[in-house]
């Protein structure tokens, strides 16, 4: 720097001026800045803007206030209790935590609710079909076993319900279903040895078949889709586990008390 100092201090007179220039012509207005920064004075209501102001402050006098958690997130546990706070101090409180919360809790009361309608209709058609009420029970007996080994498992295994796999769950109604009612009516047919008959060997051919579906979904790259190829797996397992233990187990008991 010093000789290029040197240097410039014998050039000509125009080369010293564009220099000059070249280094200090910002200076004016940053010396304009820093003089307004140094003058700046209380800021009210009135000097904001009014198309800023009103996203902030409605007519009435309210304003918006904005609360951040003092820690992360990272949790279904901790949202909800931050959610709680929240609504402790201001029950109708908005935003996006709100939102997720209150998104998660409708689904699931869908989800319950649309479950125990499939049951009931399930049940009112199957007792149609097959018009006796220990044959109807003998079908959704093994699926409710599938349903609740699946929902164990779920908290067992590193696997979470969330808004992309938990579609799987009603598809275990109807898989379970077909399954089950294969057996019952082989056993009114008179086949007393459902493990050892082509039915089950269909039963079983069917669940790879349909597992092998579901398999490459699990083997997605998105994060939902992966979990619901995972979920839809894990109930296929379930119900085919009950399928060929529960049923078999549960129709010749029934065969040697009506001898």
């Amino acid at each position: 720097i010093q000789a290029a100092l040197a240097r410039l201090a014998q050039a000509p007179d125009g080369q010293i001026m564009a220099a000059d220039r070249a280094l200090v012509r910002f200076l004016p207005g940053q010396l304009d800045l820093l003089r307004r920064m140094l003058l700046a004075q209380k800021v009210g209501i009135g000097d904001i803007p009014p198309s800023i102001r009103q996203d902030y402050l409605l007519p009435d006098g309210r304003a918006l206030v904005s609360v951040h958690p003092r820690a992360g997130m990272d949790s279904d546990a901790a949202l909800r209790r931050y959610v709680a706070q929240i609504r402790s101090v201001a029950p109708d409180a908005g935003g996006n935590a709100i939102d997720i919360v209150e998104s998660a809790t409708t689904m699931v009361h869908a989800f319950v609710f649309a479950a125990l309608s499939a049951i009931v209709m399930i049940a009112a058609i199957l007792l149609v079909a097959l018009r006796r009420l220990l044959d109807m029970a003998l079908v959704l007996a093994p699926l409710l076993l599938s349903a609740l080994m699946t929902v164990v498992l779920v908290v067992l295994l590193p696997e979470q319900l969330n808004f992309a796999n938990i579609i799987a769950l009603p598809l275990l109604l109807g898989v379970g279903v077909s399954f089950n009612i294969y057996f019952v009516m082989n056993w009114r047919a008179g086949v007393r040895s459902p493990l050892s008959s082509p039915t089950a060997r269909a039963v079983l051919f069917s669940a790879l078949t349909t597992g092998t579906a579901f398999g490459s979904l699990a083997a997605s790259h998105h994060p939902g889709t992966a979990s619901m190829g995972r979920l839809l797996l894990l109930s296929l397992a379930c119900t085919l586990l009950a399928t060929l233990v529960f049923v078999p187990a549960l129709l010749p008991k029934r065969v040697i008390d009506e001898r």
